[in-house]
């Protein structure tokens, strides 16, 4: 049976491809931290914070895009990820284990948020789990390096590398799911 939908709901679905892209870039992030697992630390702060800029800035579009959920969750995801990327961008200097710590915070915080933002797509969708999921992940990764700040950068790279590849294609399986379900909604009757 379809689901009604408003028209945010509609512009949401249609711009299932954004997820699509972040996954992709989790995935290509995870696998080069995986196939050059020697890179100085230097240039994967210079990554890494390259990737979480880009990642916010979807993040905020999205939540300018947006206005059915709450805006503010995503939101704060996207700015946590500009800042975030900012700072590893402008001071790659800094030691691994504030990178870590710096790193841990973001985690946690997103990944909460996308828990909170994945358990009210319930209203609108099923297998809301995927973006759970995701959320679910970016906390573990935080405790993980919360609880073990001093790890080697080889454990931090295989570390990042594999929770970047999981993300990813969590993010590119809900995209998918939102790319479906786009077809299956009822759209609302166009005011004249």
């Amino acid at each position: 049976m379809p689901v009604p939908a408003t028209a945010e709901t509609i512009l949401t679905m249609q711009r299932w491809w954004l997820f699509t892209v972040r996954g992709v870039f989790a995935v290509l992030f995870g696998v080069a931290a995986l196939v050059w697992p020697g890179l100085t630390l230097l240039a994967l702060i210079i990554l890494w914070g390259a990737y979480t800029f880009f990642d916010g800035a979807m993040t905020l579009y999205l939540t300018l895009t947006h206005k059915e959920w709450p805006r503010w969750a995503l939101g704060l995801i996207g700015a946590l990820g500009l800042v975030t990327g900012l700072i590893a961008l402008f001071w790659p200097g800094i030691t691994a284990t504030a990178l870590l710590l710096l790193i841990a915070v973001w985690a946690i915080v997103t990944g909460v948020l996308q828990i909170v933002d994945g358990i009210r797509l319930r209203k609108v969708m099923t297998n809301e789990w995927f973006y759970v999921v995701t959320g679910a992940l970016t906390v573990l990764l935080g405790v993980i390096l919360v609880v073990n700040p001093a790890a080697g950068a080889m454990a931090f790279v295989i570390t990042i590398g594999v929770f970047a590849i999981l993300w990813g294609v969590v993010l590119v399986l809900f995209s998918l799911r939102l790319k479906r379900l786009d077809g299956g909604l009822v759209r609302p009757a166009r005011r004249v």
